[in-house]
């Protein structure tokens, strides 16, 4: 069998299967919606060859990579921060010092945060779950995530549907969430809703969704209805 390889010469973005892989759909959106230029390889997970092909490109044999030159860059803020500073003059980030140290808080949350939420609603673009009560945890999770997009669109957004006017890092790294929100049909306040429209809505994420559709690899642990009924 014979696999794709990364382009030498270019940037190249390593990601995984689109349906599940969270952390991939973040710095492709993120470089697909300020137009970046990119080449994009995918590695399907949970696949026999998976972990071979990953410790090809990825140090930490984990997606995503940007491949640029020498540089092997995992995680995906990172390569936000990456793309941000060398592309765009830092524009992925608010303008306004406030507003900025507020979008990196945010991001670091969502980066590290909400296990819960992860762990029984995971990404599945394919999925359509009427919504159930898992925990108060979870509810608890998704109260905080909705409170931080109000108060951050209430202070920085000044009109402009994302979370600090423009279009910036922090509403990539949001993506995920609101996709996840839509799968399992979470019941969500108005202006909550209306920003994961808003997300939804983008042609870039619209082009990711296109794609999952078409992906046949199915992963049990993100799958199985056991598991997040669980």
């Amino acid at each position: 069998m014979s696999y794709p390889t990364a382009d030498t010469g270019t940037t190249t973005l390593v990601i995984g299967n689109k349906n599940y892989s969270s952390w991939s759909l973040r710095p492709w959106l993120f470089m697909r919606q300020s137009k970046v230029p990119f080449t994009e390889l995918r590695i399907a997970l949970g696949q026999p060859e998976t972990a071979d092909r990953l410790r090809e490109f990825s140090p930490s044999g984990l997606v995503p990579v940007l491949l640029e030159d020498d540089l092997r860059l995992p995680d995906s803020l990172a390569i936000c921060e990456y793309v941000s500073d060398r592309y765009l003059e830092g524009r992925g980030w608010p303008s306004d010092q406030r507003a900025r140290a507020v979008a990196r808080a945010a991001c670091a949350e969502v980066h590290s945060g909400f296990p819960c939420l992860r762990q029984h609603l995971p990404m599945n673009l394919r999925g359509d779950f009427a919504w159930r009560h898992f925990s108060d945890k979870v509810d608890g999770e998704i109260q905080r995530i909705t409170a931080l997009w109000s108060e951050c669109r209430h202070a920085f957004a000044h009109g402009k549907p994302w979370l600090f006017g423009d279009f910036s890092i922090a509403d990539a790294f949001f993506a995920p969430i609101a996709a996840r929100f839509l799968t399992y049909h979470v019941p969500l306040p108005a202006d909550a809703a209306r920003y994961v429209e808003e997300l939804r809505a983008l042609p870039p994420l619209d082009a990711w969704y296109a794609a999952a559709r078409n992906e046949v690899e199915n992963l049990p642990q993100y799958e199985a209805l056991e598991i997040w009924l669980a």
